[in-house]
């Protein structure tokens, strides 16, 4: 048993490298979508500003119109005022003159101010142009490095799954799928050694009829808390697994 516990110690720490690597391209694939976003709200910025200068052009040129009517009308009534001769009429045509001088004069302020904003949103969008295209650049190069980042993940991982998926021919299949199952749930070690008579994993204490068990090693021993399997890392038989490395490597820097 526990040299099917030896391969599959192997195979865990393949598949502890490819769920690094794919937590990574997740990151990675993250700051693609971040870097889009940005570039789509300044696209979107711009466009509402031009929505914006172009409902104020329809608005001046309606302005302008109107004051130019004003203009006609109060030429208008210049003429009539000219031909009249009572003094009633001509009373009533200069206070209509007065009134339509007076709408001009409000309609050109309000065509002078419309202005006035529409300078100051053109100034504004072409700042946001300029951000835009300043993001652009940059983005497209950070995208780059982004995407080899990810084109060395994934080779990476197809060359680990290509050695996990030929170290998995050579494991016992009944374990194999027990494995696969507890991998699934927890998407970290699920073969794990006993600590201080305490699961590595869950960091729950076992009882000391559990610990012998484990160290007997005649059969699978799942960890009553969180049902990882365990194993006893002082065995020889998981000599030359990266557990026994790491073993090793605690007890030098304990030294």
């Amino acid at each position: 048993m526990l040299h099917n516990l030896k391969i599959f110690l192997d195979i865990q720490e393949l598949d502890m490298k490819m769920i690094r690597l794919m937590r990574l391209k997740r990151e990675r694939l993250k700051e693609l979508t971040h870097i889009d976003s940005l570039r789509q709200e300044l696209h979107a910025q711009q466009k509402e500003k031009q929505n914006e200068i172009a409902e104020l052009n329809r608005t001046i040129v309606a302005q302008e119109t109107k004051i130019s009517e004003i203009k006609d009308r109060i030429k208008k009534l210049e003429t009539r005022q000219a031909a009249v001769k009572k003094v009633d009429e001509f009373n009533a045509l200069t206070q209509e003159m007065t009134s339509s001088e007076r709408e001009r004069i409000a309609t050109e302020q309000i065509a002078s101010d419309l202005i006035d904003k529409r300078n100051l949103e053109e100034e504004i969008l072409i700042k946001i142009k300029e951000s835009l295209a300043q993001s652009e650049e940059s983005s497209r190069n950070l995208e780059n490095e982004i995407k080899e980042s990810i084109r060395l993940i994934n080779q990476e991982g197809a060359q680990l799954k290509t050695s996990r998926d030929a170290l998995a021919q050579t494991a016992e299949p009944e374990i194999m799928r027990v494995y696969e199952r507890l991998l699934n749930n927890k998407k970290d070690r699920v073969v794990v050694p006993i600590e201080n008579r305490s699961c590595s994993g869950c960091h729950i204490t076992l009882t000391a009829q559990h610990e012998n068990a484990v160290r007997k090693g005649e059969r699978l021993i799942f960890c009553e808390h969180c049902s990882r399997i365990h194993f006893w890392q002082e065995s020889e038989e998981v000599e030359g697994t990266a557990a026994a490395t790491k073993r090793r490597r605690r007890r030098t820097a304990a030294v």
